[in-house]
C-alpha cells in the first residue's frame, strides 16, 4: 500500500505539492504559536529567582515587572533616592538592588546598578551570575556586558563603548565625551541580562551631569575627568529589587511600601505579577490558538478537496485495483493512507522549518522582546498536536474513502456519460 500510495501521489505531484505546502504552513503556524507561548511562560518564570519584591513608581504590576526585569517598555516615573534608602533600611529587608534605566548602547539596554546586582540577582533554579571574561565594574567608567551583547557586537574586555541617551533604536544623542571601557563579559543566562550593559549608578549620574530634560547643555559641558570630582549620588532610580530575611514578612513589607506616605510606590511579587500577565494574555493566547487550529482545518480541507476532485480522474485506476482483487475496503484505506501520508510529510517539514526558524530568530526575539527560545525540537505538547493533526487527517480522508468505497467495479469500467 505504501508503494502504491506513493506512486499515486507522484502521478499528481503538482496538486499534491500545493496541498502539502498549505498543510505545512498551517502546522507551522500552530506549532509556532504553541512554542512561543510555552517558551514565553518558561522564560519569563526563570528570569528572576530569589527576589521577593520588585519596587517602582506606582503604575501597574505587569508594567512594573516588564520594564524593571524584562526591559520591555519604560517607567512612568522614578523613585527618589531618599525613599529608596528609607525602604532599604526596613528591619525585614535583607538586601536591595537599585536599577536605573533610560540609556542604551546600539539597541541594548543600559542598566545602572551596584555590585549587589552580581551577588543577589539569580535566575532559573537559583543560578547566580557568572563571568565569562574579566570581572565586575570598579572604576567610574567601567562596564560589564551581557553574553548576547558581546556575541553580536564582537566586544571583548578592554574595548571602548559610548552609551546613548534614550532607549530607542534610533540614536539622536550620545554621551561621546564620557566613553566606557568593557571590563567584564557575563556568561550566558538565557535572560534579558544577556542583552544588557551594566554600569554603576555613579556612572549614570556622571554622564547626565550636563544634561537637562533630555537635552545636552553644550555651554555647561563637564568633562569625564571633571565628573569624577562631582557629587555622584543619584537623585532618583527607576526601580529596585528587594530580598527579605523571611518570606513570611513579604505581605507586611509589601503593604508598608504600597502605603508609603512620601511618594506613590508599588511593590509586586514577581510570581504574582507573572500570573496576572498570563491571565491578561490568556484571551489573546486562546484566540491565536483558535486561529492556528482553524488554519490547520483549512489546510486539511484543501487536502480533502484534492482527493475528492481526483476521484473522477482515478475511476479507471480504482477499477483496475478492484479487478485485480482489491476489496472496496482496501481502496478506501488507500485514500485514507494518502491523506495521512501527506499530513505526515507536512508535519515533518513543519518541525524542520520551525527548528530552523527557532535558531535564526532566537537572537532577534531576545533583543526585541526579551524572549528566550531554548528548545529547538518538539516537546510532548507539540507531539500531541502533531498526533492530533495526523488523526484529523485520517478522519478527513474518510470522506473521499467513503465515496471510493461506494463505487462499484461496473461503475469504474463503464464509459462516462
Amino acid at each position: 500500500m505504501i508503494r502504491l500510495a506513493w506512486a499515486s501521489l507522484r502521478s499528481r505531484r503538482l496538486s499534491v505539492l500545493l496541498s502539502l505546502l498549505v498543510v505545512t504552513l498551517s502546522v507551522c503556524l500552530l506549532l509556532g504559536v504553541e512554542r512561543i507561548r510555552d517558551q514565553a511562560h518558561s522564560g519569563f518564570a526563570s528570569t528572576v529567582s530569589g527576589t521577593d519584591l520588585v519596587v517602582g513608581a506606582r503604575s501597574g504590576p505587569v508594567n512594573l515587572l516588564l520594564y524593571a526585569i524584562f526591559h520591555i517598555g519604560d517607567a512612568t516615573n522614578n523613585v527618589s533616592w531618599q525613599s529608596y534608602q528609607e525602604l532599604a533600611a526596613l528591619p525585614d529587608v535583607a538586601w536591595t538592588v537599585p536599577l536605573s534605566l533610560g540609556d542604551s548602547y546600539r539597541g541594548f539596554r543600559v542598566v545602572g546598578t551596584t555590585g549587589g546586582f552580581f551577588e543577589h540577582y539569580h535566575y532559573g533554579a537559583g543560578h547566580p551570575l557568572r563571568m565569562a571574561q574579566g570581572g565586575r565594574f570598579d572604576d567610574l567608567y567601567d562596564a560589564v556586558i551581557g553574553a548576547e551583547v558581546a556575541r553580536q557586537l564582537q566586544h571583548k574586555v578592554g574595548d571602548s563603548i559610548v552609551l546613548a541617551h534614550g532607549t530607542g533604536r534610533v540614536v539622536l544623542a550620545r554621551h561621546d565625551d564620557k566613553p566606557f571601557r568593557v571590563v567584564g563579559v557575563l556568561a550566558r543566562t538565557g535572560t534579558p541580562v544577556d542583552a544588557s550593559v551594566l554600569v554603576s549608578l555613579p556612572a549614570i549620574e556622571a554622564i547626565h551631569l550636563d544634561w537637562r530634560s533630555g537635552v545636552h547643555l553644550r555651554g555647561a559641558a563637564i568633562s569625564a575627568d571633571a565628573a569624577r570630582q562631582q557629587d555622584l549620588t543619584p537623585s532618583s532610580i527607576t526601580a529596585f529589587l528587594v530580598g527579605l530575611h523571611s518570606r513570611i514578612t513579604t505581605f507586611g513589607v509589601q503593604r508598608s511600601i504600597n502605603e508609603y506616605p512620601d511618594e506613590p510606590l508599588l511593590a509586586v511579587m514577581p510570581g504574582v505579577a507573572l500570573q496576572q500577565l498570563w491571565a491578561t494574555l490568556g484571551t489573546a493566547e486562546n484566540a491565536l490558538r483558535l486561529i492556528s487550529t482553524l488554519v490547520v482545518v483549512l489546510g486539511l480541507t484543501s487536502l480533502v478537496a484534492l482527493l475528492v476532485a481526483t476521484l473522477q480522474e482515478r475511476r479507471r485506476e480504482m477499477a483496475v485495483l478492484r479487478a485485480l482483487g482489491a476489496r472496496p475496503a482496501y481502496v478506501a484505506a488507500l485514500l485514507v493512507f494518502e491523506a495521512v501520508l501527506v499530513a505526515g510529510s507536512a508535519c515533518v517539514l513543519a518541525v524542520a522549518i520551525l527548528a530552523v526558524g527557532s535558531v535564526l530568530a532566537r537572537d532577534w526575539l531576545l533583543l526585541r522582546f526579551g524572549l528566550v527560545i531554548e528548545r529547538i525540537g518538539p516537546d510532548l505538547r507539540e507531539c500531541l498536536w502533531l498526533g492530533a493533526v495526523m488523526l484529523a487527517a485520517a478522519l478527513a480522508g474518510l470522506l473521499p474513502a467513503l465515496l471510493a468505497y461506494r463505487r462499484t467495479l461496473a461503475d469504474g469500467l463503464s464509459p462516462q456519460t
